[in-house]
């Protein structure tokens, strides 16, 4: 593909969200970017993919949580079906760590309640190849506590929440906070999600 169908200059961005509204609103933010030739739209990771072969957008917009999927996972998918698509993952309630985006292939995250400006930065830049974590590095969003740990490799091990609290001497509300953080943090929906992306992360012991 020559350089001037790819030109920085202006980029065709890809929306992936299954809310019409958040479609609409950053759709329209997005296409009054002089710096916006194209602007798709994808309701499901499925969709995305199909979209990112077809018209090989220089960045995506991917929601964390779109129904059932993981936006994490759909990021892979995308990465994989066409690296040439960067990915900046946003969200307007959960959120995941760094390392976790990063090991998506994320090259970035972006709070939905961000100003529109703010948002209409971070895909551009991600567009041009650079990375937007710099909101996000804060300590507690860095990766998993020690106990968050212990809990995420008894997962993998395949006990339950029962299982996990006997072992670690917790209540099972505890055991239950822990489990929802260790999700939050990885950006993943169940256990089974959860214990993959520990793996690729290198956290299992």
């Amino acid at each position: 593909m020559s350089t001037e169908l790819r030109s920085p200059e202006r980029l065709s961005v890809l929306v992936v969200d299954d809310h019409d509204v958040v479609h609409w609103g950053i759709r329209l933010m997005l296409t009054q970017q002089p710096w916006v030739d194209r602007c798709l739209s994808a309701h499901s990771g499925q969709e995305a993919v199909a979209l990112a072969v077809r018209y090989r957008p220089h960045v995506a917009l991917v929601d964390l949580f779109i129904g059932e999927e993981s936006g994490a996972e759909i990021c892979e998918k995308l990465r994989d079906a066409e690296p040439m698509t960067r990915v900046l993952l946003f969200s307007g309630a959960g959120e995941i760590s760094p390392p976790a985006a990063r090991a998506a292939g994320a090259s970035g995250f972006a709070y939905k309640d961000w100003p529109a400006r703010k948002i209409a930065a971070a895909v551009r830049l991600v567009g041009l190849g650079k990375t937007v974590f710099d909101q996000q590095e804060q300590p507690s969003a860095l990766g998993l506590s020690e106990r968050e740990r212990d809990v995420l490799n008894l997962m993998a091990s395949g006990a339950t929440n029962p299982e996990i609290a006997e072992t670690l001497h917790l209540s099972k509300h505890t055991v239950k906070e822990h489990t929802s953080a260790v999700y939050r943090k990885l950006g993943v929906r169940n256990r089974t999600e959860a214990v993959q992306r520990g793996q690729r992360l290198g956290l299992l012991a």
